[in-house]
């Protein structure tokens, strides 16, 4: 945080990127990652890196938002995936999926203190200070189909898509970035279906496009917290209206009252019953079941 606030105070970097925003020193920061994961900069020469790497660095900030596809989230997620499945594959669709790491879910491994579920290369646990109950991990699901939305969505299956996830992380959170790479490599293998699109548009026609058979489930992560009211209106609306034929279910996250993490929210359609299942952290690493 020290770096960030000398780049934010450097005339170098008004001179990179003139309109300052909240999100600038993220910017630029993962420009400077992502320089450094390609063996173009070093972290021991910030200052030359700024003035050799400035042309670059002004498309880096202008061009890209932060990106930060925590997969650790889907810690926080699984039990209320579980607590959903009615016995029917799953139809998932993610907004605001940036690379898809989320809408994998079912293809990592879990641990808890009450339990854990699945099977597979990369394990995910934290510190359940209340966890979730032990009979939800009895439960078993399979996905029919992956989808996601996002405006800017990342390829990770490419080398540039997977630097750039990985530039958005701290440099020095070694645990973050081992988790996050052997995420990639599992996306790899059979990536979702992204698509690029302002999801509050194109939801309509995205929740009209069903799987029989299939449950539908749709969910986001640190993202409808940047709409504002009357997108948000929208989105509800859209999910209202998609499910007179057939109900669907909508996970989601908000900040929790007190700023302190995620607030874990389950919205069932037609009727837009709103259940609070939990708090966890905004990265995942701790989770307080409350049903």
């Amino acid at each position: 945080m020290n770096l960030c606030r000398r780049l934010a105070e450097d005339p170098r970097v008004d001179a990179i990127a003139p309109a300052l925003t909240w999100d600038l020193p993220l910017r630029l920061l993962a420009g400077l990652h992502y320089l450094v994961l390609a063996h173009q900069a070093s972290w021991e020469d910030v200052d030359g890196a700024l003035d050799q790497h400035a042309e670059f660095l002004t498309r880096w900030v202008t061009e890209h938002v932060v990106q930060t596809n925590e997969v650790q989230r889907a810690w926080g997620l699984l039990p209320a995936f579980l607590l959903v499945a009615d016995g029917r594959p799953f139809d998932l669709l993610e907004l605001g999926s940036s690379a898809g790491l989320n809408l994998l879910w079912d293809r990592y491994r879990y641990r808890y203190a009450s339990g854990a579920w699945g099977d597979g290369p990369l394990e995910l646990t934290g510190d359940d200070r209340v966890p979730p109950p032990a009979e939800l991990f009895q439960r078993r699901v399979t996905v029919d189909r992956r989808r996601g939305i996002d405006l800017n969505p990342v390829d990770a299956t490419t080398e540039h898509g997977a630097r750039l996830l990985q530039a958005f992380v701290w440099a020095d959170q070694t645990e973050r970035v081992e988790r996050l790479l052997r995420a990639i490599d599992i996306v790899r293998h059979d990536p979702p279906e992204l698509m690029r699109g302002d999801y509050v548009e194109s939801l309509p026609a995205l929740l009209r496009d069903r799987h029989d058979s299939a449950q539908l489930v749709v969910f986001q992560t640190a993202s409808t917290m940047y709409l504002d009211s009357s997108a948000t209106d929208r989105l509800r609306a859209a999910l209202h209206d998609a499910a007179h034929d057939e109900p669907l279910v909508f996970i989601s996250t908000g900040r929790a009252p007190d700023d302190n993490g995620f607030a874990l929210e389950l919205e069932r359609y037609p009727d837009g019953r709103v259940e609070r299942l939990g708090v966890f952290d905004f990265h995942g690493e701790w989770l307080e079941w409350g049903r």
